[in-house]
């Protein structure tokens, strides 16, 4: 039974987990979806009232039969690197590669359909507040007079991105920026503007789920500072106890959104309240645990690795 490992050619958290995956092992086989079709192919047959599909990546088979998991990681744009890449070529491709592996009976993390919805900020901020979550006040609106309503009641606001940088060439920094009452919001008219109160922070949280295992990490924050990935506080990250509360709320959004993964971001306040600032379906680890030790990459091989003692992969 073998492990699928959906993601770009360049991963270093990815080749972490692969690594882990090895040492215990399990095959392994890793798809770019952008490389196919070309570096890879794929066949699905539908005949008989059976179904049998087959991928092959650098020489390896692997059997739609034989799929143990697959991990959602960071993958390409089905067909972006085809010979004459176009609109098209990616729809059907990635009609072809996702209808064949959701044929499969398999486990994800994350389920591309979980995955996708789970991106959205605004939905994030929902589910968290249903958990339990200290959720900081937070407005998203296109109405200029909604943005200055809301900077004159909190005072001391943030403007952040939605939906993160922007794509393209030079790649864009979108660093969380810290805004008051007397700011011009007619700008809001041209786009969304996300905004959140202000939450004075003592430190980062960098909380990871795997699963049902929770790993969580510490970072002092600077006098005043907004964005705790931009600029340097002097302090590393360190582990930490996640508070009862907090891990019974980590549950609960989990099972709300579908996910076997996520890396939540908090805002520790000089009372030692965790602000819910974001879920983050595919976020990074592996800066985390190369500073803490923490054994993340071993708890995601080993979700991965997971199978039924009747032999089956297990589908939840």
């Amino acid at each position: 039974m073998t492990v699928l490992v959906l993601t770009a050619e360049q991963d270093v958290t990815a080749d972490m987990v692969v690594a882990e995956l090895h040492a215990r092992g399990v095959p392994v086989v890793r798809l770019d979806p952008a490389d196919l079709p070309g570096k890879a192919m794929l066949s699905a047959d539908y005949a008989h009232g059976d179904f049998s599909g087959h991928l092959s990546v650098n020489g390896h088979v692997l059997s739609m039969g034989g799929l143990r998991s697959v991990w959602m990681r960071r993958p390409g744009e089905p067909a972006a690197h085809a010979a004459q890449p176009s609109p098209w070529l990616t729809a059907e491709t990635r009609q072809a590669l996702f209808g064949m592996l959701y044929s499969a009976a398999t486990r994800w993390m994350n389920h591309p359909n979980s995955a996708e919805q789970a991106r959205h900020k605004p939905w994030q901020l929902r589910i968290a507040q249903l958990s339990g979550f200290a959720v900081p006040p937070t407005v998203v609106t296109t109405a200029p007079r909604v943005a200055q309503q809301f900077a004159a009641e909190y005072r001391d606001v943030v403007v952040k991105s939605a939906s993160g940088p922007p794509p393209g060439e030079p790649a864009v920094s979108l660093p969380t920026t810290l805004i008051g009452p007397d700011a011009d919001f007619s700008g809001v008219a041209a786009g969304p503007a996300l905004l959140q109160q202000y939450v004075p922070k003592r430190a980062d949280i960098r909380l990871t789920c795997v699963g049902s295992r929770l790993f969580a990490a510490r970072k002092a924050a600077a006098p005043g500072q907004v964005d705790g990935r931009y600029g340097e506080t002097g302090h590393l990250w360190e582990t930490t106890a996640v508070p009862d509360r907090i891990a019974r709320s980590v549950q609960e959004y989990m099972a709300f959104a579908g996910l076997a993964f996520a890396a939540f971001d908090f805002a520790e306040d000089d009372e030692g309240i965790w602000w819910f600032l974001e879920g983050n379906q595919g976020g990074q680890f592996g800066f985390i645990e190369l500073e803490t030790g923490l054994p993340i990459a071993e708890a995601v091989a080993l979700w991965l690795a997971y199978r039924r003692p009747d032999g089956r992969s297990r589908l939840t």
